[in-house]
């Protein structure tokens, strides 16, 4: 398909570009592995730290450290992370599908509720205000006061579900993931109700609708089976921005619920200077966010097949 045979090279070339940007801004920050590793153990003399240096390439210029990384890359070494004292794709695997996970059921959570919202008060104009207060709490509660409130009422004083972390080996994941999920989901429903909500009004003025109600089309299949695939082009931009931003920017949750994700692994790489560590998380979710807009757009291509013309 011509979308996607346009949209690779591009995603490729921003890779490219995104890791020589933030290879040089972690290459700038002050210190460097060797000069950390002479701080955890005072042991180690300048001596010590200058062959550090020598061996792992610390000592060439940040442009040379680069291409030796990207050839590195090409051949499939992705390098050991220095925080974690394991290979880097150990490392990131579990911190990704931990994300990938949380971020995708809350997403299609919020997605759900949103439209169902939107749709509701589309169907009900009554309705609209209640739904529009609803989502400007939605959109002003922040995360952290949310998913504390949360941990006190359904964790410590019901007791009905764990307040954070990991189950045990063989355990159901689920009661971990509830809280969570709800925490990330309040926040991007308001978003997806507000869309919803104008996306289907505007549908359900136009003439096709009314001559579809004039044939004796109920209201439900008026709006679940006609009105909606049309409004669903811009839910959809809306969701892959979401899932996208989402990879990274679950860190106050990850954080608050103890779990380990992308957006802690990202953080924690970047102010420990890990740099392959640092390059690959910041890669991935930059390549996660693209894949989801490219998911979006062929999903649009395929509701609206006029799309590829404009």
């Amino acid at each position: 398909m011509r979308l996607v045979a346009a949209r690779l090279p591009q995603i490729a070339l921003t890779l490219v570009l995104l890791s020589l940007a933030a290879w040089f801004a972690i290459g700038l920050m002050p210190g460097d592995p060797a000069s950390l590793a002479m701080m955890a153990d005072p042991k180690l003399t300048p001596a010590d730290v200058e062959r550090l240096r020598a061996l792992h390439g610390l000592d060439q210029p940040l442009l040379a450290r680069y291409g030796a990384w990207v050839l590195g890359l090409l051949r499939g070494e992705l390098g050991f992370s220095r925080l974690f004292a394991q290979p880097v794709w150990m490392v990131l695997w579990p911190a990704l599908l931990s994300t990938l996970v949380l971020v995708g059921m809350a997403v299609a959570l919020a997605a759900v509720i949103g439209v169902a919202l939107g749709a509701l008060a589309a169907m009900r104009p009554r309705l609209a205000p209640l739904v529009d207060g609803l989502a400007l709490l939605g959109q002003a509660v922040p995360s952290f006061w949310l998913g504390i409130l949360f941990i006190i009422f359904f964790a410590v004083q019901l007791g009905w579900l764990p307040a954070g972390g990991l189950p045990e080996p063989g355990s159901s994941s689920l009661p971990f993931l509830v809280l969570p999920v709800a925490t990330i989901a309040f926040g991007q429903l308001a978003g997806y109700a507000r869309h919803a909500t104008a996306a289907l009004g505007a549908e359900l003025q136009k003439p096709f609708i009314t001559s579809i109600r004039a044939r004796g089309a109920g209201e439900a299949r008026v709006v679940w089976r006609h009105a909606l695939p049309n409004a669903a082009v811009p839910l959809l931009t809306l969701l892959a921005l979401d899932a996208g931003a989402l990879v990274s920017g679950a860190l106050v949750t990850e954080t608050l619920f103890a779990r380990p994700g992308m957006g802690k692994l990202l953080y924690d790489a970047v102010m420990g200077n890990d740099y392959n560590l640092a390059l690959l998380a910041l890669l991935l979710v930059a390549l996660a966010t693209m894949l989801a807009t490219l998911a979006a757009d062929l999903a649009q291509l395929w509701l609206d097949p006029r799309i590829e013309t404009r």
